[in-house]
């Protein structure tokens, strides 16, 4: 689809959408559209429940005056209240509503709205994202789809009186784009398709954005210590990879990274403690977490993020082969920290060990935050409206609380403590992978994780119950959601690039 911006003028084909605020009130542009249709917008929503608030459409066949088919009315709400989310979940929904219609042109008449909190060029650019958000679809392997099943929309135009700062507003967030997209298409694919080696592969390509791109091969985690991440490997005919991804923007060359590290369980069947059979077609995705390192790359890289930064993605699959490690194992970390293994479902904690510990001992990163589909508990507590957000600093803990209300992917702090720390002390090891216990799961994968963070500033985001929605959402649609990526490029942007 092409996205666009043009000066203000009444489309006289296609669709045209005009925004209404709460109470019915006209923006200037669909007032005087209203004008030029005899009053056909008014009686419209007189004739409807339509009010005008967030996230309402409303959708009438053009008059016959009108060179367009059809008018939408776009509920805006509370226009001083209007944020970035908003607008892109207008671009969203707009795309939703229209992208099996049939309609093949669109034109948002944005115009001036007085009271607007957002800049003119900024509000467009952001309609024109969340429309490109919504368009995302994972189609690759439906070979029999029929033209009804096809989106139709080839275009989308804002109308705006800051067409200028509405195209330079627009370029990086359609980089962005490209990394919840490159994130997404990797969450998609099944498992016999993306695996550690194909993963590696995949995040190699980056190398043409100007990513250094380093994969440590089992030989060379053997080599390192990797005793946990390698561990969780053996069990399958596909070998674990460690992938190193390195941007060099930063003005200073020296300066110290921001280091992001990814659970990457390309399938995990549970191992020896297997998963139940129904619903484990869905642990193609346990590879979230990678997905989102390797997208958030691709889009520091992609709009020349002014920073260093380094992801980290621990790669295996979890297998229940004879050579799987067994309930009641005990593996050496790359820390040295020796670790009992008492459920082998609890796999994406040992990967992480290693992964964690080699960022921090290798890059000194200025800050750690590691993303991973870590636990079913966190679903338990939040459901899928947030993440889980474990943090050692509260600085940055509130800056990821900051970065997710301005993005619309929400966290919520969770507690660490020694009474946490406590459940997971083993009498045969340093400690064992799980408690025990049902008690505050999310916690205590989180206090393990802990344990291999020495003394780097650290954030653990939970995010099993945010990496794929079963329904569609104005800027996501069902499947993999890519959350992550503009929550960490926000926070990047606002807190750590020069």
């Amino acid at each position: 689809m092409k996205f666009s911006f043009a000066e203000v003028a009444v489309p006289d084909s296609g669709t045209i959408v005009v925004g209404v605020g709460e109470e019915r009130h006209l923006t200037p542009a669909a007032a005087a559209l209203d004008r030029d249709a005899g009053g056909a917008l008014t009686r419209a929503m007189a004739a409807s429940r339509f009010d005008g608030k967030k996230d309402q459409l409303l959708t009438i066949l053009a008059p016959a005056n009108l060179g367009a088919g059809r008018v939408i009315l776009a509920g805006l709400g509370q226009i001083a209240e209007i944020t970035p989310v908003q607008l892109q979940n207008l671009g969203g929904n707009i795309i939703g509503a229209l992208n099996g219609s049939g309609e093949s042109d669109v034109a948002v008449l944005l115009g001036e709205i007085a009271d607007l909190p957002v800049a003119p060029g900024d509000a467009a650019a952001q309609i024109a994202f969340g429309a490109r958000l919504r368009t995302y679809r994972f189609d690759k392997y439906r070979t029999q789809l029929k033209p009804d099943q096809q989106p139709s929309l080839k275009k989308f135009t804002v109308l705006t009186e800051a067409v200028p700062a509405a195209r330079k507003a627009f370029g990086p967030l359609d980089k962005l784009a490209d990394g919840v997209f490159f994130t997404r298409d990797l969450v998609s694919e099944p498992g016999n398709i993306i695996y550690p080696e194909s993963l590696a592969e995949q995040a190699q390509a980056l190398a043409e954005l100007g990513v250094e791109v380093e994969v440590l091969d089992d030989k060379k985690m053997k080599k390192l210590g990797m005793g946990a991440l390698l561990g969780v490997g053996q069990g399958s005919t596909r070998p674990p990879r460690l992938i190193v991804m390195r941007w060099n923007g930063a003005k200073k060359e020296n300066a110290a990274p921001v280091a992001i590290v990814g659970k990457g369980i390309t399938f995990d069947t549970g191992g020896i403690s297997l998963k139940p059979g129904p619903g484990m077609e869905e642990m193609k995705w346990d590879m979230a977490g990678s997905g989102v390192v390797i997208g958030l790359m691709k889009t520091l890289a992609g709009r020349k993020a002014k920073l260093n930064a380094v992801g980290v993605v621990a790669a295996a699959e979890n297998m229940p082969d004879g050579n799987a490690i067994r309930p009641g194992d005990i593996l050496t970390s790359m820390s040295g920290q020796t670790i009992e293994v008492n459920n082998t479902d609890a796999e994406g904690r040992l990967v992480l060990a290693d992964a964690l510990w080699y960022t921090q001992d290798r890059f000194k990163p200025a800050v750690m935050i590691d993303l991973a589909t870590l636990t079913g508990a966190i679903g338990v507590a939040l459901g899928a409206e947030q993440a889980g957000l474990f943090a050692n600093d509260d600085a940055l803990a509130e800056q990821l609380i900051a970065a997710g209300k301005a993005t619309g992917e929400a966290l919520w702090r969770m507690p660490l403590g020694d009474g946490y720390n406590k459940q997971i002390d083993s009498d045969v090891a340093d400690m064992k992978n799980i408690s025990g216990s049902r008690d505050a799961g999310a916690t205590i994968g989180a206090v393990f994780l802990q344990r291999f963070v020495n003394g780097a500033k650290w954030a653990h985001l939970d995010i099993a119950s945010m990496a794929w929605s079963k329904k569609d959402a104005a800027t996501v649609p069902k499947g993999a959601t890519g959350y992550g990526v503009r929550l960490l490029d926000y926070l990047i942007a606002a807190h750590y690039e020069a």
